[in-house]
Protein backbone atom coordinates (compact mmCIF):
# COMPACT_ATOMS: atom_id res chain seq x y z
CA UNK A 1 0.00 0.00 0.00
CA UNK A 2 1.70 3.24 -0.99
CA UNK A 3 1.63 5.51 1.72
CA UNK A 4 1.14 9.89 1.53
CA UNK A 5 3.71 12.05 1.98
CA UNK A 6 3.67 14.39 5.26
CA UNK A 7 0.37 16.88 3.99
CA UNK A 8 1.89 19.42 6.70
CA UNK A 9 5.24 19.28 5.17
CA UNK A 10 3.52 19.52 1.47
CA UNK A 11 1.55 22.81 2.57
CA UNK A 12 4.78 24.22 4.04
CA UNK A 13 6.30 23.59 0.67
CA UNK A 14 3.83 24.71 -1.64
CA UNK A 15 3.74 28.51 0.38
CA UNK A 16 7.48 28.66 -0.05
CA UNK A 17 7.33 28.08 -3.61
CA UNK A 18 4.60 30.43 -4.01
CA UNK A 19 6.29 33.30 -2.32
CA UNK A 20 9.60 32.49 -3.03
CA UNK A 21 10.45 32.96 0.79
CA UNK A 22 10.43 30.38 3.74
CA UNK A 23 9.80 33.19 6.16
CA UNK A 24 6.92 34.55 3.81
CA UNK A 25 5.68 31.08 3.95
CA UNK A 26 6.00 31.01 7.82
CA UNK A 27 4.17 34.63 7.56
CA UNK A 28 1.16 33.05 5.87
CA UNK A 29 1.12 29.72 7.68
CA UNK A 30 1.84 31.18 11.40
CA UNK A 31 4.33 29.20 12.21
CA UNK A 32 7.93 30.40 12.23
CA UNK A 33 10.23 30.03 9.40
CA UNK A 34 12.57 27.32 11.27
CA UNK A 35 9.11 25.01 11.36
CA UNK A 36 8.82 25.60 7.63
CA UNK A 37 12.41 24.82 7.45
CA UNK A 38 11.68 21.97 9.55
CA UNK A 39 8.76 20.45 7.26
CA UNK A 40 10.55 20.77 3.98
CA UNK A 41 13.75 18.82 5.41
CA UNK A 42 11.10 15.81 6.00
CA UNK A 43 9.83 16.21 3.36
CA UNK A 44 12.83 16.18 1.08
CA UNK A 45 13.84 13.12 3.49
CA UNK A 46 10.61 11.50 2.59
CA UNK A 47 11.06 11.96 -1.16
CA UNK A 48 14.85 11.35 -0.85
CA UNK A 49 15.92 14.61 -2.83
CA UNK A 50 16.75 18.28 -2.65
CA UNK A 51 14.11 20.36 -2.90
CA UNK A 52 15.55 23.48 -2.12
CA UNK A 53 18.87 24.43 -2.39
CA UNK A 54 20.25 26.92 0.46
CA UNK A 55 22.73 29.75 0.91
CA UNK A 56 22.74 32.66 3.53
CA UNK A 57 19.68 34.00 3.79
CA UNK A 58 18.61 32.81 0.36
CA UNK A 59 16.92 29.36 -0.94
CA UNK A 60 16.14 28.41 -4.19
CA UNK A 61 14.33 25.87 -5.96
CA UNK A 62 16.35 22.73 -7.50
CA UNK A 63 15.00 21.48 -10.38
CA UNK A 64 13.83 18.39 -9.01
CA UNK A 65 11.44 20.46 -6.04
CA UNK A 66 10.31 23.41 -9.18
CA UNK A 67 9.17 20.03 -11.36
CA UNK A 68 7.44 18.52 -8.19
CA UNK A 69 5.92 21.78 -7.34
CA UNK A 70 4.11 22.00 -11.32
CA UNK A 71 3.15 18.57 -10.51
CA UNK A 72 1.24 18.75 -6.92
CA UNK A 73 0.22 22.40 -7.38
CA UNK A 74 -3.01 21.43 -9.52
CA UNK A 75 -3.86 18.54 -6.90
CA UNK A 76 -3.79 20.99 -3.38
CA UNK A 77 -5.34 23.72 -5.34
CA UNK A 78 -8.25 21.38 -6.07
CA UNK A 79 -8.34 19.98 -2.65
CA UNK A 80 -8.50 23.75 -1.63
CA UNK A 81 -11.75 24.39 -3.52
CA UNK A 82 -13.34 21.74 -2.72
CA UNK A 83 -13.23 22.60 0.59
CA UNK A 84 -14.13 25.89 -0.05
CA UNK A 85 -17.20 25.06 -1.66
CA UNK A 86 -18.26 21.94 0.84
CA UNK A 87 -17.31 24.40 4.08
CA UNK A 88 -19.08 27.40 2.09
CA UNK A 89 -22.04 25.52 0.93
CA UNK A 90 -24.52 27.13 3.13
CA UNK A 91 -22.43 30.24 4.00
CA UNK A 92 -23.98 33.69 3.05
CA UNK A 93 -21.06 35.18 3.95
CA UNK A 94 -19.28 36.98 -0.02
CA UNK A 95 -15.93 38.47 -0.14
CA UNK A 96 -15.62 40.78 -2.59
CA UNK A 97 -11.92 42.95 -3.74
CA UNK A 98 -11.37 45.78 -5.70
CA UNK A 99 -9.14 48.94 -6.47
CA UNK A 100 -9.10 51.10 -3.76
CA UNK A 101 -10.31 53.98 -5.25
CA UNK A 102 -13.18 52.43 -7.22
CA UNK A 103 -14.44 50.93 -3.82
CA UNK A 104 -14.72 54.71 -2.12
CA UNK A 105 -15.98 56.57 -5.82
CA UNK A 106 -18.00 53.72 -7.02
CA UNK A 107 -18.94 50.76 -5.41
CA UNK A 108 -19.68 52.83 -1.65
CA UNK A 109 -23.00 54.56 -3.21
CA UNK A 110 -24.12 51.52 -4.23
CA UNK A 111 -23.91 48.35 -1.96
CA UNK A 112 -26.29 49.90 0.51
CA UNK A 113 -28.79 49.20 -2.72
CA UNK A 114 -27.44 45.42 -2.79
CA UNK A 115 -27.69 44.09 0.65
CA UNK A 116 -31.06 45.85 0.96
CA UNK A 117 -32.09 43.54 -1.80
CA UNK A 118 -30.00 40.34 -0.38
CA UNK A 119 -30.31 41.08 3.16
CA UNK A 120 -29.27 37.37 3.63
CA UNK A 121 -26.05 37.99 2.25
CA UNK A 122 -23.26 39.33 4.67
CA UNK A 123 -20.69 41.48 2.18
CA UNK A 124 -16.69 41.69 3.39
CA UNK A 125 -15.16 44.08 0.89
CA UNK A 126 -11.20 45.14 0.78
CA UNK A 127 -9.96 46.89 -1.25
CA UNK A 128 -5.90 46.82 -2.58
CA UNK A 129 -3.86 48.57 -5.49
CA UNK A 130 -2.39 44.94 -5.87
CA UNK A 131 -3.95 41.84 -7.67
CA UNK A 132 -5.95 39.35 -5.65
CA UNK A 133 -4.85 35.87 -5.38
CA UNK A 134 -7.12 33.91 -5.01
CA UNK A 135 -5.04 30.70 -4.42
CA UNK A 136 -4.13 32.23 -1.28
CA UNK A 137 -6.94 34.77 -0.69
CA UNK A 138 -10.35 34.47 0.73
CA UNK A 139 -11.91 36.42 -2.20
CA UNK A 140 -15.21 34.90 -4.11
CA UNK A 141 -14.74 38.00 -6.46
CA UNK A 142 -12.54 40.57 -7.88
CA UNK A 143 -12.48 43.95 -9.83
CA UNK A 144 -9.70 45.11 -11.63
CA UNK A 145 -8.60 47.36 -14.04
CA UNK A 146 -6.67 45.60 -16.35
CA UNK A 147 -6.58 44.64 -20.34
CA UNK A 148 -8.87 41.55 -19.39
CA UNK A 149 -5.90 39.20 -20.28
CA UNK A 150 -5.74 36.66 -17.74
CA UNK A 151 -6.06 32.98 -18.83
CA UNK A 152 -6.37 31.47 -15.47
CA UNK A 153 -9.40 32.92 -14.57
CA UNK A 154 -13.01 34.24 -16.21
CA UNK A 155 -13.35 37.52 -16.92
CA UNK A 156 -16.35 39.73 -18.12
CA UNK A 157 -16.30 42.80 -18.99
CA UNK A 158 -17.74 45.77 -16.27
CA UNK A 159 -16.82 49.05 -18.17
CA UNK A 160 -14.67 50.05 -20.99
CA UNK A 161 -12.32 52.93 -19.74
CA UNK A 162 -10.87 55.92 -21.48
CA UNK A 163 -9.16 58.65 -19.93
CA UNK A 164 -10.91 62.10 -19.37
CA UNK A 165 -9.70 65.12 -18.14
CA UNK A 166 -11.84 67.43 -15.20
CA UNK A 167 -11.67 70.14 -13.23
CA UNK A 168 -13.77 72.51 -10.62
CA UNK A 169 -15.55 75.13 -12.36
CA UNK A 170 -14.00 78.01 -10.12
CA UNK A 171 -10.44 76.40 -11.90
CA UNK A 172 -11.48 76.90 -15.62
CA UNK A 173 -11.71 80.67 -15.37
CA UNK A 174 -8.76 80.98 -12.04
CA UNK A 175 -6.42 80.07 -15.60
CA UNK A 176 -8.44 81.24 -18.31
CA UNK A 177 -8.55 77.27 -19.34
CA UNK A 178 -10.27 77.51 -23.29
CA UNK A 179 -8.70 74.93 -25.11
CA UNK A 180 -6.15 72.09 -24.57
CA UNK A 181 -3.26 74.39 -25.47
CA UNK A 182 -4.33 76.34 -22.53
CA UNK A 183 -3.15 73.51 -20.28
CA UNK A 184 0.09 74.58 -20.11
CA UNK A 185 -1.16 77.54 -17.58
CA UNK A 186 -2.42 74.55 -15.60
CA UNK A 187 -1.81 72.25 -12.76
CA UNK A 188 -1.56 68.51 -13.57
CA UNK A 189 -2.83 66.28 -10.96
CA UNK A 190 -1.08 62.60 -11.78
CA UNK A 191 -2.73 58.88 -10.02
CA UNK A 192 -1.18 55.65 -10.67
CA UNK A 193 -3.91 54.21 -11.81
CA UNK A 194 -4.48 56.36 -14.79
CA UNK A 195 -0.70 57.59 -15.53
CA UNK A 196 -1.83 59.32 -18.83
CA UNK A 197 -1.27 62.72 -18.77
CA UNK A 198 1.95 62.28 -21.77
CA UNK A 199 -0.21 60.67 -24.27
CA UNK A 200 -3.35 62.74 -24.22
CA UNK A 201 -1.16 66.03 -23.89
CA UNK A 202 0.59 64.77 -27.53
CA UNK A 203 -2.56 63.90 -29.02
CA UNK A 204 -5.11 66.18 -28.10
CA UNK A 205 -2.90 69.72 -26.95
CA UNK A 206 0.59 68.97 -29.61
CA UNK A 207 2.65 68.82 -25.96
CA UNK A 208 5.72 66.74 -26.02
CA UNK A 209 7.38 64.70 -23.15
CA UNK A 210 9.89 67.42 -22.66
CA UNK A 211 7.53 70.42 -22.40
CA UNK A 212 4.99 68.19 -20.65
CA UNK A 213 7.35 67.67 -17.80
CA UNK A 214 8.02 71.38 -17.50
CA UNK A 215 4.00 71.94 -16.55
CA UNK A 216 3.39 72.13 -13.12
CA UNK A 217 2.12 69.14 -11.31
CA UNK A 218 1.47 66.86 -8.46
CA UNK A 219 1.48 62.75 -8.22
CA UNK A 220 -0.65 61.16 -6.04
CA UNK A 221 -0.58 57.31 -5.53
CA UNK A 222 -4.93 56.68 -5.18
CA UNK A 223 -7.25 58.29 -7.50
CA UNK A 224 -9.27 59.21 -5.42
CA UNK A 225 -7.27 61.70 -3.69
CA UNK A 226 -6.33 63.29 -7.09
CA UNK A 227 -9.98 63.92 -7.69
CA UNK A 228 -10.45 65.36 -4.41
CA UNK A 229 -7.68 67.96 -4.96
CA UNK A 230 -8.97 69.04 -8.68
CA UNK A 231 -12.75 69.38 -6.64
CA UNK A 232 -10.73 71.48 -4.45
CA UNK A 233 -9.67 74.08 -7.54
CA UNK A 234 -6.02 72.62 -6.98
CA UNK A 235 -5.81 71.50 -10.75
CA UNK A 236 -6.59 69.09 -13.79
CA UNK A 237 -6.99 65.46 -13.22
CA UNK A 238 -7.05 62.88 -15.84
CA UNK A 239 -9.45 59.77 -14.45
CA UNK A 240 -12.43 57.49 -15.15
CA UNK A 241 -15.87 58.76 -15.99
CA UNK A 242 -16.44 56.01 -13.21
CA UNK A 243 -14.71 57.34 -10.66
CA UNK A 244 -16.07 61.00 -10.76
CA UNK A 245 -20.03 60.29 -11.17
CA UNK A 246 -20.78 61.86 -8.08
CA UNK A 247 -19.10 65.55 -8.73
CA UNK A 248 -19.85 65.39 -12.30
CA UNK A 249 -23.63 64.68 -11.34
CA UNK A 250 -23.42 67.79 -8.29
CA UNK A 251 -21.39 69.89 -10.51
CA UNK A 252 -17.88 70.13 -8.54
CA UNK A 253 -16.41 68.37 -10.85
CA UNK A 254 -17.24 69.66 -15.15
CA UNK A 255 -15.34 68.06 -18.34
CA UNK A 256 -14.02 70.81 -20.30
CA UNK A 257 -12.93 69.13 -23.31
CA UNK A 258 -14.63 66.67 -25.34
CA UNK A 259 -11.46 65.10 -26.41
CA UNK A 260 -10.94 61.69 -24.36
CA UNK A 261 -8.35 59.12 -24.57
CA UNK A 262 -9.43 55.35 -25.52
CA UNK A 263 -7.66 52.63 -23.32
CA UNK A 264 -7.05 49.34 -23.74
CA UNK A 265 -7.59 48.64 -20.28
CA UNK A 266 -10.93 48.46 -18.42
CA UNK A 267 -13.13 47.45 -15.13
CA UNK A 268 -13.06 43.33 -15.10
CA UNK A 269 -15.25 41.52 -12.87
CA UNK A 270 -13.23 38.18 -11.98
CA UNK A 271 -13.07 34.98 -10.61
CA UNK A 272 -10.71 31.19 -10.66
CA UNK A 273 -11.71 29.48 -14.20
CA UNK A 274 -14.31 27.61 -13.72
CA UNK A 275 -14.99 28.07 -10.16
CA UNK A 276 -18.95 27.36 -9.17
CA UNK A 277 -20.21 29.73 -7.68
CA UNK A 278 -22.89 29.65 -4.20
CA UNK A 279 -26.09 31.31 -4.68
CA UNK A 280 -24.77 34.39 -2.93
CA UNK A 281 -21.56 34.99 -4.80
CA UNK A 282 -24.24 34.61 -7.62
CA UNK A 283 -26.44 36.64 -6.77
CA UNK A 284 -23.54 39.49 -6.18
CA UNK A 285 -22.10 38.83 -9.22
CA UNK A 286 -25.57 39.22 -11.49
CA UNK A 287 -25.99 42.51 -9.64
CA UNK A 288 -22.39 43.87 -10.59
CA UNK A 289 -23.21 43.38 -14.18
CA UNK A 290 -26.29 44.79 -13.84
CA UNK A 291 -24.92 48.25 -12.23
CA UNK A 292 -22.45 48.24 -14.91
CA UNK A 293 -24.79 48.40 -17.58
CA UNK A 294 -27.35 50.55 -15.87
CA UNK A 295 -24.47 52.75 -15.83
CA UNK A 296 -23.54 52.33 -19.23
CA UNK A 297 -26.85 53.38 -20.43
CA UNK A 298 -26.63 56.92 -18.27
CA UNK A 299 -22.71 57.69 -19.47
Amino acid sequence: MKTFPPLKALLCFDAAMRLNSFSLAADELNVTPGAVGQQIRNLEQWLGVALFTRQIRQVRPTPDGQAYWVQIKPALVKILDASHVLRDRHNNNVWLSMPPSLAAKWFARRMAGFLEGHPEVTLHLSSSITLTDFSSERVDLAIRHFDGHAPELDVELLHRDDAHVYCSPAYIEQIGLRTPADLRRATLLHNTLHPHWPQWLQRFAQIGDEEGRRISGIHFDQSLMAIEAARRHQGMVITSEWLTQEEVANGTLVEPFAQRLPLSKGYYLVQPRHSILRPTVRALKQWLVKQASQDAERL
